[in-house]
């Protein structure tokens, strides 16, 4: 609920008014299985019936996301290529962290994540790979997330690095989760996030003040 509070509060502060699905963290290759990671960034609920996932071949309906359905403010869910039991297993996630497992539409080292609407609109789209995007992040069996706020929806793979890496700084505060030190480990050694998107006090009220200094700008 937490990740849900902060998050709205950087909408609600710049006026925003709609809720929007951002990529949030992935991992192409682990012991766990490749994942990555959605979270409603917006102040509202967002229904995901209809909404798909697709890699580089850039084609809505691949991957139907509609099982979500309606994703609460601040709410992260999770696309896995392991089963849903398999990939909770592996990490110390609650069953309040929704999953969705056995995507076989997987993604390789040099890959794109697209998100569609309902209407087949894209809503979102991170290409990534150290071999396409030389001295960028290579998310095996580490997971990537994003640097800032500012990141989120950019496309922009060199504003990203690893969850290990910002543990305990950064754009992520994980403290006041049991058991967690900044970043999660699981049972195969992987690191990352995944299910959880909780921006740091700073982050929020820079990311905030940035929304409102464009909001300015745009009257």
């Amino acid at each position: 609920m937490r990740n849900a509070i902060t998050i709205a509060a950087v909408l609600m502060t710049a006026g925003a008014a709609q809720a929007s699905i951002r990529i949030t963290e992935w991992a192409y290759s682990a012991g766990t299985g490749e994942y990555f990671e959605l979270t409603n960034i917006g102040n509202a609920p967002i229904d995901l019936t209809g909404w798909s996932y697709d890699d580089d071949s850039n084609t809505p309906g691949s991957l139907d996301l509609s099982s979500f359905g309606l994703v609460a403010a601040g709410e992260s869910i999770v696309i896995t290529e392991s089963t849903e039991g398999d990939f909770r297993t592996f990490w110390p996630l609650p069953a309040s962290i929704r999953i969705l497992g056995g995507n076989t539409n997987n993604l390789s080292r040099n890959d794109i994540i697209n998100i569609y609407d309902a209407s087949t609109a894209q809503v979102d789209r991170l290409a990534f790979g150290d071999q396409t995007f030389v001295g960028t992040i290579r998310t095996q069996n580490r997971g990537g997330v994003p640097t800032s706020l500012a990141a989120l929806g950019a496309n922009d793979i060199t504003q990203w690095n690893f969850a290990d890496s910002l543990a305990g700084g950064g754009v992520y505060d994980l403290s006041g989760i049991a058991g967690v030190g900044g970043v999660l480990v699981s049972n195969a050694g992987d690191t990352g996030n995944p299910g959880y998107f909780i921006p740091t006090p700073g982050s929020v009220m820079l990311a905030g003040m940035a929304l409102v200094a464009g909001a300015r700008r745009r009257r």
